[in-house]
C-alpha cells in the first residue's frame, strides 16, 4: 500500500514539473515580447518627439527672416546655404585633387600642357560646383537683378586687370611662348620661370628672389627668352692683354682655358675674337656656348677667367691696367712768385 502511494505522488509530481517546464517559455517568451514593445514603443516616442523638436525648430528659425523689397532670407537659409557651401567645398577639393592627380600621371601631357588642362579643369569644376550649389539652395537670382547689375559693374572695373591677367595667362600657356623651366630677362631682371599661376608669373633669380610678373606685362612687353626654341646660349667673356703679348699664343690659351670649363658645350665649341685695340691693351672676346643658363651665367665666366689668369701667369703675359702720364706745366701760384722776385 506504501509502495503504490508513493508510485502516485512521483507520477503526480513529474506531471507537475512536466507542465511547470512547458510553461515556463512561453512566460518568458511574452515577457520577452511584451518588453520589446515597450521598448519599441519608447522608441518610436522619442524619435517622434526628436522630429517634432527639429519641426519646431527649423520652423523657429525659418521665421527669423530679414526682408528686403522681395528678397527675404531667414536663419534657416543662412543655415543651409552655410551646410551647402561647406559641402560644395570639400567636394570641388576633393575633385581638384583626383583630376590634378590624373593629369599629372598623364604621359602625353608634358608641363605646359599638363598646367594648361589643370587650369581648365579648375574652372569647369567651379563653374559646375557654383550652378549646383545655386540649384541646391534654390536662391533666386531675379530678386538681385539690380543689385547684382550694380555690383558686377563695379566689380567689372575693379577686377579688369586681374581678369585680363587670368586669360594672358591661359593665352601663355597655350601658345607655349613662356613655360616653367625657361630662361627669361624682363626689364634687366634675370631669372627661370617656377610657376605660372592665375595672376602672375613666378620668376626666380640667381639671387633667390623671386619676382612676381603680371601674365598680361609679358602679354604686352618684350621679353627676352633664353630658352624658347633653345636652351642653348651664348656667353661673352672680355679679356685684354698687352700689347707686347704674342697674339696667336694668346688666342690659344684662352682657347684651351674655356674648353676646360665643364659647362662649356663641345659643340659648337668656343671661339675667340680680336675685338679691338684699346686704350690700354689688345682687347679679346671669348665666346662660349653652355645648356643651362638656369643655373647661372657668372659662374661660367669666373671659372674661365680663373683659369686664364693662372694661365697667363705661367706664360709671363701682362693683363694690363689703365694708366696715365701727368704732366705738370706750372706749379700753382709759382708765376706769380716768380714775377714778384724779379
Amino acid at each position: 500500500m506504501t509502495t503504490t502511494i508513493t508510485n502516485g505522488s512521483d507520477e503526480i509530481a513529474n506531471e507537475v514539473s512536466n507542465e511547470v517546464a512547458v510553461a515556463a517559455p512561453s512566460r518568458v517568451e511574452s515577457a520577452a515580447q511584451s518588453a520589446g514593445e515597450q521598448a519599441e514603443r519608447i522608441v518610436e516616442g522619442a524619435v517622434e518627439g526628436t522630429v517634432d523638436t527639429t519641426v519646431q525648430l527649423f520652423a523657429g528659425l525659418e521665421d527669423v527672416a530679414l526682408a528686403i523689397g522681395n528678397f527675404r532670407v531667414s536663419v534657416l537659409d543662412l543655415g543651409t546655404w552655410l551646410v551647402v557651401g561647406i559641402s560644395l567645398f570639400v567636394l570641388a577639393r576633393v575633385a581638384l585633387w583626383g583630376v590634378k592627380r590624373l593629369i599629372r600621371r598623364a604621359n602625353r601631357f608634358d608641363a605646359t600642357q599638363g598646367l594648361l588642362a589643370e587650369k581648365i579643369a579648375t574652372i569647369i569644376i567651379i563653374a559646375v560646383v557654383v550652378l549646383i550649389g545655386i540649384d541646391m539652395t534654390g536662391f533666386d537670382l531675379t530678386s538681385l537683378a539690380f543689385f547684382s547689375g550694380a555690383v558686377g559693374l563695379a566689380v567689372g572695373f575693379g577686377l579688369q586687370k586681374t581678369f585680363g591677367n587670368f586669360i594672358a595667362g591661359l593665352i601663355l600657356l597655350m601658345d607655349r611662348s613662356v613655360k616653367p623651366g625657361d630662361v627669361i630677362v624682363v626689364n634687366d631682371y634675370f631669372g627661370a620661370i617656377s610657376k605660372i599661376g592665375t595672376r602672375a608669373v613666378s620668376m626666380i633669380t640667381r639671387d633667390g628672389k623671386e619676382f612676381l610678373i603680371p601674365n598680361e606685362l609679358l602679354m604686352t612687353e618684350t621679353v627676352e627668352n633664353w630658352s624658347y626654341s633653345s636652351k642653348n646660349v651664348r656667353v661673352q667673356i672680355p679679356v685684354g692683354v698687352s700689347y707686347s703679348s704674342d697674339l696667336n699664343r694668346v688666342e690659344e690659351i684662352l682657347i684651351e682655358c674655356t674648353a676646360a670649363c665643364t659647362r662649356v658645350l663641345k659643340n659648337p665649341k668656343p671661339n675667340v675674337w680680336l675685338k679691338e685695340f684699346g686704350d690700354n691693351s689688345v682687347n679679346f672676346e671669348i665666346q662660349a656656348w653652355i645648356r643651362d643658363p638656369e643655373a647661372g651665367v657668372g659662374n661660367v665666366r669666373s671659372e674661365v677667367l680663373k683659369a686664364v689668369w693662372w694661365a697667363f701667369k705661367d706664360e709671363g703675359i701682362e693683363i694690363p691696367f689703365p694708366q696715365r702720364d701727368v704732366y705738370i706745366k706750372q706749379f700753382p701760384g709759382k708765376g706769380e712768385d716768380a714775377g714778384a722776385e724779379s
